[in-house]
Order: structure tokens, then sequence, then C-alpha cells
């Protein structure tokens, strides 16, 4: 199915287009010298905004959890990809230890578990499932909705001296985590004897930083729109950090305000530069975290002075309960994408660096600048497999494999920027 598009590219992503279309030799073969100097995630999903003028990643998450809502043509697709990364990581490996997220009664991200299950098992590999969870104790059976079973077992050391990580009768080569450590590493994931996980620990929310990613995703956008001879904006929100923000105590609350005030007069800047009629706006956001949590809005940075209440709580905690306090300010991407006159954002995956599908994130209740990560939300698969091959004698903005294609290319400029971010941060590497 082709979404019903309401057309949201407009003069300067016009252009984009037809250069990235032009370019498309010169900009695969950079990205393939590129994966010869550095290593991708072995997933990642990115979640894109479009506003007609600009096209920019605002979230990079190394755990995806959506693989249930790509469309059944694109696994193929899947299969191949995963298959790829474990020959290069492990080509001999036979079996692999899955750890979801703790929360076992989410059925909608079971049936991402169990996507993710089938794709893996396409590829030679024995799958099953560990937990995190203390209420695990023994092999636990999980019905889906749509017919498909999960078993969910407790984890344990083994082999010799505990060294390894595996399940009763199950010593797997490979552990991959779709749990992203918010709450901190296990010590039972922790000095694991010649294993591979992946994403490495340090991938998690308990360490991981999105100022850190955006910081590599400026120095990848820096070389690549030098290929293009294009603006870096157009590609690339700004942003900020204000750390030790205590939202309840208030404090850091003046610092927080002038870095907004300081950021927007840069945003408001540029529309005047580009001829942007639209009002700047910015997203308020932890440094660490994902879920759609702790999010805020703002179009002025005097909002920030007189939060109420129900604001300081939804700003302080997030998942797993953890406090807020190093915060990320965003320019907001306005998203002028629409699918049957409800907002759209679209969400692209990757497993290793090939662009597997992806999907709009749709919701009929939330305004063009505002977060669509929040309940109420349903999702679109996008159809990268109709006719998925660009058409560089078309019109700039007439067809939809080109816009999945520039889609691609961006959702793999943030993928660089998380191999290189991991690089950057990884604590073994001095």
């Amino acid at each position: 199915m082709v979404p019903h598009l309401i057309t949201a590219l407009t003069g300067p992503l016009l252009d984009l287009e037809k250069k990235i279309l032009d370019a498309t030799p010169t900009i695969e073969r950079w990205f393939r010298l590129e994966w010869q100097d550095h290593t991708p995630p072995f997933y990642c999903s990115v979640d894109l905004r479009n506003s007609g003028f600009k096209l920019a990643p605002v979230d990079t998450n190394l755990f995806p959890g959506g693989f249930n809502n790509l469309s059944n043509e694109m696994l193929p697709l899947a299969v191949q990809a995963a298959m790829a990364s474990i020959e290069k990581i492990c080509p001999e490996a036979r079996n692999l230890l899955l750890i979801p997220e703790r929360h076992t009664r989410n059925t909608f991200y079971l049936q991402n578990v169990a996507r993710l299950a089938v794709i893996l098992r396409q590829t030679g590999l024995n799958v099953r499932l560990g937990s995190l969870s203390e209420e695990i104790t023994k092999p636990t059976t999980i019905e889906l909705p749509d017919g498909q079973r999960l078993v969910l077992e407790p984890l344990s050391r083994i082999g010799l001296k505990g060294r390894r990580l595996g399940l009763k009768d199950f010593d797997p080569c490979a552990i991959l985590l779709n749990n992203d450590l918010s709450a901190g590493v296990p010590a039972i994931l922790k000095n694991l004897h010649e294993q591979y996980v992946l994403p490495p620990l340090h991938a998690g929310w308990s360490t991981r930083r999105k100022s850190n990613h955006f910081a590599c995703y400026d120095d990848v956008i820096k070389k690549f729109s030098k290929i293009l001879d294009i603006d870096p904006w157009i590609l690339n929100p700004y942003f900020a950090t204000v750390k030790d923000v205590d939202f309840n105590a208030r404090v850091g609350e003046e610092e927080l305000q002038e870095t907004a005030a300081g950021l927007l007069k840069k945003v408001a800047k540029k529309y005047k530069q580009m001829g942007i009629k639209e009002k700047p706006y910015l997203v308020v956001k932890p440094d660490a975290g994902t879920y759609g949590m702790g999010i805020m809005t703002i179009h002025d940075a005097s909002e920030l002075k007189d939060l109420n209440r129900r604001e300081r709580n939804k700003m302080s905690v997030i998942k797993e309960g953890l406090e807020v306090a190093h915060v990320i300010i965003q320019e907001g991407v306005h998203t002028l994408e629409k699918i049957n006159e409800a907002v759209a954002e679209p969400v692209v995956y990757m497993i290793d660096r090939y662009v597997v599908g992806g999907f709009y994130r749709v919701h009929t209740g939330r305004g063009p600048n505002e977060s669509l990560n929040a309940p109420g939300m349903h999702f679109v698969p996008l159809a990268f497999e109709q006719n998925a091959i660009p058409d560089i004698t078309a019109k700039p903005g007439s067809t939809i494999p080109n816009r999945f294609y520039i889609y691609g290319v961006v959702a793999r400029l943030a993928l660089l920027a998380a191999s290189i971010e991991l690089e950057r941060t990884d604590p073994h590497i001095e």
C-alpha cells in the first residue's frame, strides 16, 4: 500500500531531491568507503521530520522496537541484511540469545520481538529469548493476539566459572539486546567471555547521550554537504545541552531559559535568511532516554519559567523512574507530511548498513510541531517495496520511491553518526 500522502516537498527539498538523485553513484560510493572505516550497529531506527524545507533526523534508536510495523514484503531484505551482519561478526554462529525489554505485558512490543526472532531464525540461527525480568523464573509462554507465541526463559551464567551468559541447555555465540538498558547494565551482562553482545553495552541509555550522537551527526553532515554543495542546515537540526538540571527543585532553570533563548534566536535568524515564514520552535527533552517521555515543545524561552507541578513532574522522570539531570534542546522540525489529514513522520529501519523498511508514525491528535511518539499513535508501513528503484527522470517531488530513497540516505547518515558515536564513547578504547 502506498500511503495517501499530502505532499510536503517544497523549495529547498525539491532541489535536494534532484541533487541527491543526480549524485547517487557518488553518494553510494561515499557510503561504501565510510563503511570500510566504521562498523554499523547491528540495527537502528531513525525518526525523521520533513518540513518541506528541511529533512532531518530527530532521534536515533539503537534498540529499535517496531519491527512488527514493517511490511511483510520487506522481510526477505531484513533477513539478507541480518545474514550479512552475522557473517561479518561471527560466521560460524549457531545459537543467538535475544534479550527483550522487561515489560512482558505490552503485546505490541512483544510482536516486535516475535518478528525479530523470525528474521533471525531465517539467517540460520537457533534463537531463544532470555529475560532480565525478575518475574521470569521458569520458561514462560506468552500468547500473542496474532496467534504467535513466545517463550521467555530466565537468564543464567554458564560455562567455566560462569563466564558466559545463556539459558538452560543453551550456550549462544552471540547476544542481541532489544533492551535499551535505561536502568543501567545488570551484573549478569558484565564481563562475558568470548561472546558478542550486540549492540555493545555502552550503547544503552545508562551511558549513551543524544548530544554525543548529534555532535557526531554534525561531523557527518559537514562532510556529506560538501559532496552535494548544499547548506548542511537543511539536513541538520541545531541543538544545545544543559547539564545539572532539576525541574522539581528549579535548579538550572535560568541556564535552561538562556540557552533556549539563544537557540531560538539562532533558528529565527536562519529562517529569515532562508525566507521561511513558519514560526521557529524548540524541543526540550532528556539527553538520555526514549519512549517519547519527558518531552516539551516551546515557542518562547519564557515558557520554561513558569512550569506547573504536572509539567515539572513530566519533565523530571522518564522510563524506569529515572530522574532527568541533563537536557538536550533541539531545533524543532515541523512535519508537514500527512496521511489522511493526520500528521505523520517517517521512521526508517536498518540492519547493518542496509535500509530494510520503515513506517509512518501517525497521530490524529497532534500538530505539526508536536512529538508524535505518544499514546494514540498508529503506524502505516512505508511502501519501500513498491517500485523502490528511484526514477531519476521524474519531476522532483512527484514520486514516492524518490522520496523514500532520500529518507534512506538521511537515515544512513544518522546510522553512520551512530557508528562513529559508539567508537568515540567505547570505554575499552583509550
